[in-house]
Order: C-alpha cells, then structure tokens, then sequence
C-alpha cells in the first residue's frame, strides 16, 4: 500500500493524461486511432500548404487524411505525402492527385482515379502528386492580364475625364432630357389617340362593313348589266347625233337654212333694229299709241 503513495498516484495520472492528450489531438487531426489504414505515398512538387491531417478525397467522399510530410532537403522540389486510406478503398493505377485549396484557405487532396479495373496501385507505393488551379489559381492566372491592362485603363479613365469635362456633353444630356420629356408628352397623346381610335373602331368597322356590302351590291349590279346591249344603244345614239349634226352643217332643212343662211341674219337684224326704234318712239310720244280721256275726247 506503501507503493501507492501521493507521488505514484500523481505520476500515474499525469501518465495517463499526458496519453489521453495525444490520442485527442490524433483524433481532433482526423486521424484513425483503432482502425487500420493502407498507406500510400505521393510526391509533389509544391504542397502549398498542405499539413499532416489535412483530408484526402475520391470523387467528394473523404477516404483518408494525410499522416506525415517528409520533405527532402538534399533535393530542392521533392516532397513526399504519406496518407492513409481506407483499406475498402482499391487505387486503380495510373491514379493520381492533386491539392487543391478553397475560399476559406483550406488545404485537401483528390484523389484523380484512373479508369483502369484490372491493375491496382500496390499498398505502400507512390503515386505522382500535382496542384489543381481551382478559383484562386485562375485568379492567381488572370493577375498577370489584369496588371497589363491596368496602363490601359488608367488612359482610358483619362480621356473619359477629359470627355465628361467637355460641355457639349453636358448640352448633350440637357438635351437627351428634355428629347425624354417629348417623348414622355409624345406617348401620352399617343395613347390618348388610341384610346379615341379604340372607342371609334366599332363604328368605323361597320360603316365600312356597309360599304363594302354597298361595293358588293354595285359589283353585282354591274356584272348583272347587258354590256353588249348598253354599247349597242350608245353607238345608235352617237350615230343619231352625227346624222342631225351633218344635217345642220348641211343646206337641207330648216334648221340648216336657218344657220347657214346670211340673209335670215340680215333680217332678223333689221326686225331688231325695227324694234328697237319702235320702242324707242313709244317711249318718246306714248299718246301716239295709247289714248285715254276722261270724256271720251281723242286727241289729234
């Protein structure tokens, strides 16, 4: 009982605390601490921040996590990865995988299986690793582009400076506002006229609706007219109208002696003159024509 004394008691404990730390911080690294792992090595280049527990990945699903990092230091570039998969997992040769890094900057591996069910990667071999681009690689990328177009745009923003500054473009837009207001006023009679068009279009239809019953009427009519018939009568009556014509323009006839006669002209100029004297006389000594007495007296 001696043996188990305050300061045994104490080491014990400190024992078996300093043991639970270490298999908590295995398991808080996502390490497997009962179960065994296949392990199989990768060689990279660059890791890029790639730590022992970071998670390996085979098409989304988590298969295993990384247990060490060895890096060489007699040969620059070469770094070798040992993790640790899941021994249902078969590696197809020809596999291989990349590291690839999130928004938030964490660090995982993808296993790139190779399409091959016959050969399998051995346990304990190495496969080759690489460096997937992802989002921040092709941003990473595009940095060199956009620091060739920065000149570029600083020449831009200047000329745009120096346009912005010119007052035609401030003439401009005073006038692109008040064009916008006569639109604006254009599309309000607009639609006030086709508002007036709308109410009128029933009655404009069915007047023309009547019309064309109107055309439809006179269209039958006039296909229903004996054409042959009409121009038989007008040609008898231009042929009667040429006769009587030829017949004034003639001697034959009163009517022809009467137009081409000069001395009806002569006479009916004398009648005239005759009678214009005889007019003029009555007016002059109407007693000469006219008598009227109270007594019945005549004058001489």
């Amino acid at each position: 009982m001696k043996f188990f004394n305050r300061e045994v008691q104490i080491a014990l404990v400190a024992i078996v605390g300093v043991v639970v730390l270490f298999f908590g911080l295995q398991f808080l690294k996502g390490l497997s601490l009962f179960s065994d792992e296949d392990v199989y090595y990768v060689s990279f280049d660059d890791i890029s921040g790639l730590s022992a527990s970071s998670a390996v990945y085979a098409d989304g699903y988590k298969v295993g996590v990384v247990k060490d990092i060895v890096y060489d230091y007699g040969r620059r570039g070469n770094i070798v990865a040992e993790i640790g998969l899941d021994k249902n997992l078969r590696l197809p040769k020809g596999s291989t995988a990349e590291i690839e890094s999130d928004m938030l900057g964490n660090v995982k591996i993808n296993l790139m299986l190779a399409n091959n069910p016959v050969e399998r990667v051995a346990v304990g071999d190495t496969i080759r690793g690489g460096k997937a681009s992802g989002m921040l690689g092709k941003a990473a990328d595009m940095i060199p582009a956009i620091e060739r177009m920065l000149p570029k745009l600083d020449s831009i923003m200047a000329r745009l400076n120096v346009l912005l500054a010119d007052p035609a473009v401030e003439n401009s837009l005073h006038n692109v506002d008040e064009i916008t207001s006569n639109l604006t006023t254009t599309t309000a009679q607009l639609n006030t006229l086709v508002a007036g068009l709308n109410k009128r279009m029933p009655g404009m239809m069915a007047k023309a609706d009547g019309i064309l019953d109107n055309t439809g009427k006179l269209t039958k009519n006039l296909s229903e007219l004996d054409v042959a018939a009409t121009m038989a009568r007008v040609d008898a009556t231009l042929e009667n109208v040429r006769q009587m014509t030829d017949k004034l323009n003639s001697n034959e006839g009163t009517l022809g002696l009467l137009m081409r006669d000069p001395s009806l002209y002569n006479n009916l100029n004398s009648t005239v003159k005759s009678a214009d004297s005889l007019m003029i006389d009555l007016r002059q000594h109407p007693k000469r024509y006219v008598h009227f007495s109270v007594f019945g007296r005549k004058d001489k």
